[in-house]
């Protein structure tokens, strides 16, 4: 009597008489996966993939060794995006930089704001509201040509320098953070650079990814830190920071950058000793509780500020 025909459950043309050692299946090659004892079919990999719990970091992300640091390049794509969006239109510069408090006249031109206002003049900046500037501001760089910003001779480098550190801390940080927290360190460290060159310097304007950059370097000082590793090297990086965050006070905003270390510093601190049982929620509410700290501190900065 001549046996019955089997065929693959996925593939019903392809003759086979080989099974799945798990579910029996009939498969054929292109449906076979390598098993510790035969073969298995496509479905019961994947179901034994989702049983498996995947590894965490002590930060609570994936420990996925190799993985692709998709954030940092999305967040590089977006300043290089914008940078260029300013080489077509200087006015970006003005209309979304980081700036607190200032005047337009009635020929577009910006002044320095004073208590009230002046007759003829609109008020811009934090103060009047325009919240999006705190965090617009980090995506945009010195142009190489004129605003009223000023510039560097040497604009272009701005972005460049930043873009060059961006790529070789948040490559690190992100594989040790994940991708959730790490976006909301960068996003926290510009918002906290911004706030505090509100607090202290509210007529002055700054634009670049400096303040976002020099929380991911504290951040990378503090995983060292948690982690055990040795400190030296990772001690003279911060040093290099810090001199770099001096020396920049000649042409650009240290309340930024100090404000952005100080942030990414507070971020990760949360991170690294949150407790493993709840560490997830007591992450999430860190972050909520030092997101409105900030926030608080913009409203009664603009309240002081108008009277």
């Amino acid at each position: 009597m001549e046996a019955a025909v089997t065929t693959c459950y996925r593939h019903p043309w392809y003759e086979t008489y080989v099974s799945c050692t798990r579910c029996e299946r009939f498969i054929c090659p292109d449906c076979m996966r390598e098993a510790a004892v035969g073969h298995h079919c496509v479905e019961c990999v994947k179901e034994g993939q989702r049983s498996v719990r995947q590894a965490r970091t002590v930060f609570g992300g994936a420990a996925a060794r190799n993985a692709v640091p998709l954030v940092t390049y999305v967040l590089m794509g977006l300043n290089i995006l914008v940078y260029l969006g300013e080489l077509v239109r200087p006015g970006i510069v003005d209309r979304f930089a980081m700036t607190g408090a200032g005047l337009t006249g009635p020929d577009g031109s910006q002044y320095v704001y004073v208590d009230g206002g002046f007759p003829g003049f609109d008020v811009i900046g934090v103060v009047d509201g325009e919240w999006y500037r705190l965090l617009t501001g980090a995506f945009l760089h010195l142009p190489p040509g004129e605003s009223t910003l000023g510039s560097l001779p040497f604009g272009v480098l701005h972005i460049l320098f930043n873009m060059y550190a961006l790529w070789n801390l948040g490559r690190v940080v992100e594989q040790e953070l994940g991708r959730v927290r790490y976006l909301a360190l960068y996003l926290l460290s510009a918002l906290g650079g911004s706030v505090l060159l509100y607090l202290i310097a509210p007529l002055d304007s700054a634009v670049g990814a400096s303040g976002a950059v020099f929380g991911l370097a504290a951040s990378f000082w503090v995983i060292n830190r948690r982690l055990g590793r040795d400190m030296r090297a990772v001690n003279r990086f911060l040093a290099g920071f810090l001199v770099w965050m001096v020396i920049s006070a000649a042409f650009t905003s240290w309340q930024g950058h100090l404000g952005g270390l100080l942030t990414g510093a507070v971020v990760t601190v949360v991170y690294a000793y949150a407790p493993a049982q709840r560490r997830t929620p007591v992450q999430a509410a860190g972050c909520v509780v030092l997101l409105a700290v900030l926030v608080l501190l913009v409203v009664l900065k603009s309240s002081a500020l108008t009277g």
